[in-house]
């Protein structure tokens, strides 16, 4: 399904022979460390998240739903999605691509993996303690958990019979309703958010945002708020926000460049900003959160040399 929308959060694996993501996260800690803050975002992997303690939500652009300790939750592929800790938390995160459980090209249970993936009447499944089936799913989960701790010479075999066995637990125990088309606000969101992902780094305004969706500035205004709950500008702020922050701790660019190619043409401006949200500098940032720097320049979707153009201030 060919589907717009925004930040595209890309499996840290997906460049493998085995595209395979198991992320263990206790608070602000993650293992493997993910560079920058969390903004909504999407991925065309499947999703599972076991929540070990705390409160965990997650947040789509139709509602939110709290996962408790000892819970689990299925997300969707190409749901745009924020997981947020309502309460100090600790959980698992596997992310996979759905051709994981169709076993072989052409293969009949194409058919199971089909009726679920990209439904949009079906972003997420909350696997609760009240559900018989519960406990067949997270403890298979918790295998999974282990066996990234303590990989055997049958990973891989084993990673993928756990899953497939998740999955048809899964599949016998939830209704999965017909596929539909999505609804207008739904299909406007993403549109803008794709523009957003794809132009961040250029001087935009609101004007600009509404016509990649043929719509009004207020419309444009209506949809952030009944959406993600914010405005479109402060949006946008906290994209190029996030987008800096994984540029600071995977390169060694310029704090300067940096700035410039996500789209903040004043270095006081980007400073302050990124300190409200972070709470420490750009180079204080880098210093906490550098990973692997790189030997050369850095690539981002968009070019503030360029920008779509050169006019107006941002309106709110």
């Amino acid at each position: 399904m060919n589907r717009d929308a925004y930040t595209n959060s890309v499996n840290l694996n997906i460049n493998t022979d085995f595209p395979y993501l198991v992320l263990e996260v206790a608070g602000d800690q993650s293992a493997p460390r993910t560079p920058g803050f969390q903004v909504m975002h999407w991925h065309e992997d499947f999703q599972f998240i076991y929540v070990l303690d705390g409160i965990l939500e997650v947040r789509t652009l139709d509602g939110s739903v709290q996962i408790n300790g000892g819970e689990a939750i299925f997300i969707n592929q190409n749901v745009v999605h924020l997981v947020e800790q309502i309460r100090g938390c600790h959980y698992n995160s596997f992310i996979f691509p759905a051709y994981f459980l169709e076993f072989y090209a052409g293969s009949p249970a194409k058919e199971f993996v089909d009726r679920v993936a990209a439904n949009d009447r079906l972003p997420f499944v909350r696997i609760a303690s009240a559900d018989p089936w519960h406990g067949e799913i997270t403890e298979r989960l918790r295998q999974l958990a282990e066996l990234e701790r303590n990989k055997t010479d049958f990973y891989v075999y084993e990673v993928l019979v756990l899953l497939s066995t998740i999955w048809l637990v899964m599949q016998k125990h939830i209704a999965v309703p017909p596929k539909q088309k999505e609804q207008g606000i739904s299909v406007r969101m993403r549109k803008m958010l794709r523009f957003i992902e794809e132009h961040y780094g250029e001087d935009l305004t609101l004007a600009d945002l509404a016509a990649s969706a043929n719509i009004s500035k207020s419309e444009c205004s209506r949809c952030f708020r009944l959406c993600v709950n914010t405005t479109p500008c402060r949006y946008l702020t906290e994209y190029r926000l996030s987008k800096a922050a994984e540029l600071l701790a995977g390169t060694d660019e310029p704090v300067g460049n940096i700035a410039a190619a996500v789209g903040f043409h004043q270095m006081s401006h980007f400073g302050k900003c990124f300190k409200e949200k972070t709470g420490c500098s750009p180079k204080a940032y880098r210093e906490r959160n550098q990973q692997c720097p790189s030997a050369g320049g850095f690539s981002v979707i968009g070019n503030a040399s360029s920008p779509l153009r050169q006019k107006k201030e941002w309106e709110t």
